[in-house]
């Protein structure tokens, strides 16, 4: 009866147990009748909905109290501090997201001669943009980074890219927060009980990128397998088993990109690591702006952790409030104040909505150039469409 219905009817078998039998068989007319118009399905994407804009505010609730109890004017000082500083963060973001295409670009097993760079990076800019949103914008991001690449890309290829680019990323972050964490241990005073945590984090992490590299090396579909496994549940079986060929077909490129293109492979994971070590300056420069005698390696364990903060914050929409204040719980580990490492994550999502903002500009300016061509094309059929110049 679709995923809405069953987490509806969950709900009012525990009302029943709570309430009236009478106020129960009501609402069971109610939930009836809804499927009868085709309304409850609809029920789920609004609670979904609903509940990510109330993170959201939450999230921005909680980002205004740190602004407010770091003081307004001592954040004001931070940021004029940076300076001409922001200049260099600016151009080190351009450079993130220059090195993220190259490896994006990597990933690619098809002739991609008609693929510009120009729109492979307004494409990266646009989806990392909406990555910025949690799980459902890094989804929506690489939906519409595929969406931009027109006719130069088949789907197939395009889709089996963003997989192993995507896989490799993640390895490269984890390769890089389990050196962020292990070298935390070693040298921060963190209380026993945050040493456990932090030993069973690593613990974990470390047997994901074995248990990766192993079922690389051997080409096990565990994410195959693992969505088969969901598809059993009646609720999902539909939408799961209509997915079920692109996930079989994307994984598989993956498992045999290494064996099948090595030098690419290679490629992606050098210009990701790329992307990381950008990040990495990133911090040192603020930082240093800021007058906090942190080293390159210091700032190499600073953005270590504040990934394990985005991987906290991925529920939250846009991750507000949550990366502020983990940075700066983060920043008073290295004995720099909490307004510095507010300071800091704020620094870094004025270039994250800098870059966004380039992005969406280069879109518009692109979707314009293209209009013409799309409508003599809908005119004329002899008229080529446009390949993504």
């Amino acid at each position: 009866m679709g995923a809405g219905n069953s987490v509806i009817e969950c709900a009012l078998m525990g009302i029943e147990q709570t309430h009236k039998p009478k106020k129960a068989m009501g609402l069971r007319r109610i939930l009836k009748q809804a499927r009868e118009n085709g309304t409850a399905p609809k029920l789920q994407p609004l609670i979904q909905l609903s509940l990510r804009f109330f993170a959201a505010l939450l999230g921005l609730g909680l980002l205004g109290y740190l602004v407010f109890r770091s003081g307004p004017g001592a954040v004001w000082k931070q940021l004029q501090a940076v300076g001409w500083g922001f200049a260099l963060v600016i151009l080190l973001g351009g450079l993130a997201q220059l090195a993220k295409t190259c490896a994006w670009r990597q990933a690619f097993t098809c002739n991609i001669s008609g693929l510009s760079w120009s729109r492979s990076f307004v494409a990266q800019l646009i989806s990392d943009a909406f990555g910025q949103f949690g799980l459902a914008g890094k989804v929506l991001g690489e939906g519409t980074r595929i969406s931009l690449l027109g006719r130069a890309v088949p789907l197939s290829n395009a889709l089996s890219a963003g997989a192993i680019d995507g896989g490799l990323h993640i390895f490269t972050a984890v390769l890089v927060t389990v050196s962020g964490i292990t070298a935390t241990l070693l040298l921060a005073p963190l209380s026993g009980t945050w040493r456990m945590y932090a030993v069973l984090l690593v613990a974990v992490l470390i047997s994901a990128v074995i248990l990766a590299a192993v079922s690389v090396r051997n080409r096990w579909q565990l994410v195959a397998h693992a969505t088969r496994a969901i598809g059993r549940l009646p609720w999902l079986h539909t939408w799961v088993s209509g997915k079920q060929p692109i996930i079989d077909s994307a994984e598989d490129n993956l498992l045999s990109f290494r064996d099948e293109a090595p030098a690419a492979f290679w490629a992606t994971l050098i210009f990701n690591l790329l992307w990381h070590m950008t990040a990495v300056l990133e911090v040192y420069v603020i930082l240093r702006f800021m007058g906090a005698k942190v080293a390159i390696g210091g700032a190499f364990i600073v953005e270590a952790l504040t990934k394990v903060i985005n991987l906290v914050g991925a529920f939250n929409p846009g991750n507000f409030g949550t990366y502020e204040g983990g940075n700066m719980l983060i920043a008073k580990i290295f004995g720099v104040t909490g307004t510095a490492g507010l300071t800091l994550a704020l620094c870094r999502r004025a270039r994250t909505v800098f870059w966004a903002g380039v992005g969406a500009m280069c879109m518009i300016v692109m979707k314009k150039a293209e209009a013409p061509r799309t409508i003599a094309a809908k005119l004329d059929p002899a008229v080529e469409p446009s390949r993504g110049e």
